[in-house]
């Protein structure tokens, strides 16, 4: 599978598109903005696509062409406004939703935020964020496209467990990019977290057999 990843230059990014390099059933293609980010990942051998998730529709769907699934995992970052976390948390990964559909990409996996579904539960200091992703992500329920919404918590930078906890509702909780990674490469081709949406925290069980459970 050829798996075009949004968000490439990301943390959890560039490890997913080093998962799928070496997986031996998919072939990666990074989605950047810079001509040097380009350049580091062709170094490596790995196809790039230059574009801004700012761009328009069709700019995006000559893009994403020839791909047959996408990761969103792009962001605003934490160091922007919440100017640019509307224009790329939302109105991007809703951009490149339409050009999924309008380059016939059916598969779309989306990386959110725990428990961006219900609104109760949104952490204050970021309620702009959880807005952005709780819109994007009803966006991606409402179209076409053979989803998966992974709600990762708090995002931390140790290796990877492999192990994890999936489920509807949890309550705050962390886990390594790596896994969230690990999750996303898992999924992509597993049919029962076809057009499902779930929180994903560190926990007990294997990654494998934790998305076949979902």
């Amino acid at each position: 599978m050829k798996v075009l990843v949004a968000g490439a230059n990301g943390q959890i990014g560039k490890q997913l598109v080093d998962k799928l390099k070496n997986s031996g059933e998919h072939t990666p293609v990074a989605l950047v903005r810079k001509q040097e980010q380009a350049d580091s990942y062709a170094e490596t051998g790995v196809e790039t696509v230059l574009a801004n998730l700012e761009d328009s529709v069709d700019k995006l769907t000559e893009a994403v062409k020839g791909n047959d699934a996408i990761v969103f995992t792009a962001g605003s970052g934490g160091s922007t406004g919440e100017d640019k976390t509307l224009l790329i948390d939302l109105d991007g990964a809703v951009k490149v939703m339409e050009a999924a559909e309008a380059a016939g990409i059916k598969r779309f996996v989306m990386v959110s935020a725990l428990q961006a579904n219900n609104r109760e539960n949104w952490n204050e200091k970021l309620k702009p964020y959880y807005v952005a992703k709780h819109y994007a992500d009803r966006a991606l329920l409402q179209s076409n496209l053979t989803y998966t919404i992974i709600r990762p918590g708090g995002l931390l930078n140790e290796p990877g467990t492999g192990k994890v906890s999936v489920g509807e509702k949890h309550d705050r909780g962390y886990i390594p990019r790596e896994d969230v990674a690990s999750v996303i490469l898992a999924a992509l081709d597993e049919e029962k977290t076809y057009n499902k949406a779930f929180d994903l925290v560190s926990g007990d069980t294997p990654i494998e057999e934790a998305v076949k459970s979902v």
